[in-house]
């Protein structure tokens, strides 16, 4: 074996090398993938546009020097703000995240693929507006999808059997290396510049997943993918400039990241990148709550209108038990006080509590005002989880993807309510004919919290319509979401 001083320059890592010629040689085929892709388009910017409803994130937007405008820059959707891509990136990156109801992808790791967004429309936008101020073609919202379909598949890949957050590193790490891919190829990046700046994704240092966890919970989580998704165009931008990569940056003994951050384990592939993750994709469609408690909740709603059939309410449940998947468990099985609404929206005995007590799961329920009710907290020291082992198997097969919940209630007179059992959520792809036109419904409902109604007319006429959306220039579509103000 080679000591660790050799100073022989290796090949680049065939990790690196097999993202760069994915992004740059992979022809997307597949009309399923780019239907999906509009779906994840229209629900993503729509969350958004609801997050901006919030102080708590619009605090963080904007320009890093109040009033800085950037010329042919990128638009923030919904703001009146035209920023440089990295800022821009970081902007809709984190709008985008905020209300943690966006698409999911749960395997060994977790995250929301649809957070690459945020690095692509910011790029895309601002090269297709310098590219017309120079007379030249504009960027098409074809190409926006595509590199949509691809940052999914490479997030989702590396997540299928790679798992970060055993390790303490957050899933935004794949954020940064899809976008970092995805972006690379927007830029018109050579091959081997794509490789150098994936090489910097690995040797940056990678968020800790410390403030999605008890005891330190907090807002982090919300604006982590901005984060990651402005460090994934600035290190596009580091490489164009022409500066050097790090080849073995994953392999390198002991300096490596696999031996410096992940055990000294090389990642593990399932399949080959091509457009499996976003045919698969799980829309957050009813509720904003963590993925894992996307089926809980559904079972707790479905609970809340057999107690109000029976007559009965909340007040009548002695315990709650609820059969779970292991990775559930890991995440938001959680109890004791409950600090913020990051907090809360990572907490299943919550997430179960405020369906069972009002018949509803909002974003507004995890604000201060109504986590004050103590019927809340009541409920929840009455919720136990305990792991079903065929939950779990079933949730990392790769033809089921379950997220399988199941919920017994039992009454303080001793009887007991017929379990309720959700194994797929609305969103998830055996459900997707059922989701999709709700999908449409909730884009709809967050156009009209921040437009007016003419132009949330021009943007559903285009956004409905694939062939439309797939020819329209990017500067032009982003535009139809410019705030009024």
């Amino acid at each position: 074996m080679a000591p660790l001083s050799n100073n022989d320059r290796p090949a680049p890592d065939a990790v690196l090398v097999d993202i760069a010629n994915y992004v740059l040689d992979y022809r997307v085929d597949s009309a399923l993938a780019y239907e999906t892709a509009r779906h994840c388009l229209i629900d993503t910017l729509g969350c958004g546009l609801a997050a901006l409803e919030y102080p708590a994130c619009t605090r963080l937007l904007g320009p890093i020097v109040p009033g800085t405008i950037v010329p042919h820059g990128a638009r923030v959707p919904g703001t009146p703000y035209q920023l440089d891509p990295v800022q821009a990136a970081f902007d809709i990156g984190t709008m985008i995240r905020w209300l943690d109801f966006n698409d999911c992808w749960l395997a060994a790791e977790w995250g929301h693929p649809s957070d690459n967004l945020g690095a692509i429309l910011a790029v895309a936008d601002w090269r297709s507006r310098t590219a017309v101020a120079a007379g030249r073609a504009p960027m098409t919202m074809r190409q926006v999808l595509t590199a949509m379909i691809k940052a999914h598949e490479i997030q989702g890949c590396l997540a299928l059997e790679n798992a970060f957050n055993r390790v303490g590193i957050d899933h935004v790490i794949l954020v940064k290396l899809a976008s970092t891919a995805v972006v690379g190829a927007l830029l018109g990046l050579a091959r081997d510049e794509i490789i150098n700046a994936l090489s910097l994704v690995f040797v940056d240092g990678q968020a800790l997943r410390t403030y999605r966890h008890a005891p330190n919970t907090g807002s982090r989580k919300s604006w982590a993918a901005g984060d990651a998704c402005s460090r994934a165009v600035r290190l596009a931008l580091i490489a164009q400039s022409g500066e050097m990569g790090y080849p073995s940056a994953l392999t390198a003994r002991h300096w490596g990241f696999y031996d410096a951050s992940f055990r000294g384990q090389p990642f593990r592939f399932q399949r080959p990148y091509g457009s499996y993750v976003m045919e698969h994709v799980l829309f957050k469609i009813s509720w904003p709550a963590e993925f894992h408690a996307q089926t809980a909740v559904e079972a707790a709603l479905a609970l809340h209108q057999r107690l109000r059939a029976m007559g009965r309410s909340s007040d009548d449940i002695a315990s709650v038990r609820v059969r779970t998947h292991e990775a559930c468990i890991r995440i938001i099985d959680k109890h004791g006080p409950l600090h913020n609404p990051a907090d809360r929206d990572h907490a299943l005995q919550y997430m179960v509590a405020v369906p069972l007590i009002f018949g509803r799961l909002t974003a507004d329920d995890y604000e201060d005002a109504v986590a004050a009710d103590p019927r809340i907290d009541a409920l929840r020291a009455k919720i136990e989880c305990v792991e079903e082992p065929a939950f779990t198997r079933d949730y990392h097969d790769p033809d089921q993807r379950a997220i399988t919940n199941a919920l017994t209630i039992t009454l303080t007179d001793g009887s007991r309510l017929p379990e309720s059992l959700v194994a797929y959520p609305i969103g998830h792809q055996r459900r997707r004919a059922e989701g999709l036109p709700l999908l449409e419904a909730k884009f709809r409902a967050h156009l009209a919290l921040r437009l007016a109604a003419e132009r949330q007319q021009q943007i559903l006429q285009v956004s409905l319509d694939q062939e439309r959306l797939e020819a329209m220039a990017v500067h032009d579509y982003v535009d139809l979401y410019a705030s009024p103000v």
